[in-house]
């Protein structure tokens, strides 16, 4: 009668940690908002999400460079037709500081 009583407990206690296990791995939330444009992320966990984050920023700090870039182009192209040199060199340094 003991070890029946043993091999019961030891199959509800196996039960209890799969049940217990099953519950921690569904009430973990996703790694990142993958449906989401890496500007509009703000949500990150665990390893993944923290690598994930690192990549949207990454993006986020050259898109921003990129932007700069056409806009000092497009404000160049201005200044070189209104002939105003201190823009052009003004537009020419920012191209040289944000164009990769």
């Amino acid at each position: 009668m003991h070890k029946e009583y043993q091999a019961l407990n030891i199959k509800l206690l196996s039960l209890s940690l799969i049940v217990l296990l099953s519950a921690c791995g569904a009430s973990q939330p996703p790694p990142y908002q993958k449906d989401r444009a890496p500007e509009d992320r703000n949500q990150y966990s665990g390893a993944e999400g923290l690598t994930q984050q690192q990549k949207d920023q990454t993006y986020l700090m050259n898109k921003e460079l990129s932007d700069k870039c056409t806009e000092a182009k497009i404000d160049l192209a201005i200044a070189e037709t209104d002939k105003n040199s201190s823009e052009i060199k003004k537009q020419n340094a920012l191209i040289s500081s944000t164009c990769i």
